[in-house]
């Protein structure tokens, strides 16, 4: 005897994965935003696959977060999805990174519950330090750390412009200032504290001081990484920011001409003489793509920063070329690598945060840093070692 009942509900089912195709369902999908981001699942490439037919629904989505709370919500959003257009059944296959390996590093730190702290610096100003910065640590929260960016550049904070977070006021938590979250990135600059295009004319004491307090009164959450965009040359604000906390890396940007690699190289022999790994160097307009043939030029030279890298025992992360989107994401608050991520740049800078990731893990499986070895020493009294730093006798 046939089972009618069971028929009609076989055909109705069939009928269903019949009318909700491939398409159907990618639609429903950008739906679903990527936790911390204004973009969909679907905008920034997670889903690898999607299969409809009379055996069902499949769905393949690859995340580059590691924190369970981000693919309970994917789960939970893709189902509401799914749901609205009549999607009740379905096998989702969602793959995730392992979860960071915790800091090893040792030494004096005022800001512990941050896990790493990534030290951008340039021998010169002019060669796009910000903008690596910036695009670096989006980079880094796309591949799912929990990723904070200080703005440590004093004189020339640059960082809210390039976030699209000019004009807001940070939140005061008791005696602490809440970081602003723009692109899935805790955010903290010196000119999100004070008044747009007011000038900061301090010594060096008061650098270093309000540097300290960045760390300290910040409310910080439980980060994987601070990525910390310092100024420009070797100065009081690197010393005191590796004497504050145990810098786990240092990221060197450049650009490829001579006089701007003379400069590098002082800025890598800071690194070492502050006992701060050194992760790699950026070569920045390196080469201009052009927007209408997308033919890269090398206007400025190319792969002239790699003999220096080598000179360092170190890497380069990436070459970073001119492109027009580099510039309009900047001055609008939307930066390259999440306003344009299929852009040539912004895929070189996913790389460049990638390797930047390994070294950090390689850093702390070998033990992490310590700096001890900097710390200002008393010194002996009628010395030339009274009151100087360990690294400068």
């Amino acid at each position: 005897m046939i089972d009618f009942d069971l028929v009609i509900s076989t055909k109705l089912c069939i009928g269903v994965y019949l009318m909700v195709n491939e398409e159907t369902i990618r639609e429903a999908l950008k739906k679903v935003t990527y936790p911390g981001f204004t973009k969909s699942i679907v905008d920034f490439g997670f889903v690898k696959g999607i299969k409809a037919g009379s055996n069902g629904v499949e769905i393949d989505v690859e995340i580059t977060s590691s924190a369970p709370e981000v693919e309970e919500q994917i789960r939970v959003d893709i189902k509401e999805a799914l749901e609205s257009i009549g999607v009740k059944e379905y096998e989702l296959t969602l793959k995730k990174p392992k979860m960071p390996r915790e800091s090893s590093s040792k030494g004096k730190n005022i800001a512990p519950h941050i896990h790493n702290f990534v030290m951008v610096s340039s021998g010169k100003g002019g060669v796009g330090k910000s903008t690596t910065t910036v695009n670096l640590a989006i980079s880094l929260a796309k591949q799912g750390k929990k990723v904070g960016l200080l703005d440590a550049d004093i004189y020339g904070p640059n960082i809210p412009r390039m976030m699209g977070i000019v004009g807001e006021t940070p939140e005061i938590i008791g005696n602490k200032v809440k970081p602003i979250l723009a692109h899935g990135v805790e955010v903290m600059s010196m000119g999100s504290l004070m008044e747009e295009g007011q000038s900061l004319i301090w010594r060096g004491a008061m650098v270093m001081k309000a540097i300290q307090q960045l760390l300290q009164d910040i409310l910080w959450g439980d980060l994987d990484v601070l990525v910390i965009d310092m100024p420009p040359g070797t100065g009081d604000a690197q010393l005191t920011l590796a004497q504050s906390v145990p810098v786990t890396a240092g990221v060197c940007v450049t650009t490829p001409q001579k006089v701007a690699l003379d400069d590098t190289a002082r800025s890598l022999d800071m690194f070492k003489k502050l006992n701060i790994p050194i992760a790699g160097v950026v070569e920045n307009m390196s080469g201009f793509i052009c927007p209408e043939t997308n033919k890269e030029y090398d206007i400025f030279g190319k792969g002239t920063t790699e003999p220096l890298a080598k000179e360092f025992d170190t890497i380069v992360l990436g070459e970073i070329p001119i492109e027009p989107a580099i510039r309009e994401g900047g001055d609008a608050g939307k930066p390259v690598t999440s306003e344009f991520p299929d852009t040539t740049t912004a895929k070189r800078y996913y790389e460049a945060a990638e390797k930047l990731w390994d070294m950090i893990e390689k850093i702390n499986e070998e033990g992490g840093v310590d700096n001890e070895a900097i710390q200002p020493t008393i010194g002996v009294p009628g010395t030339d070692t009274a009151g100087k730093s360990a690294c400068s006798v």
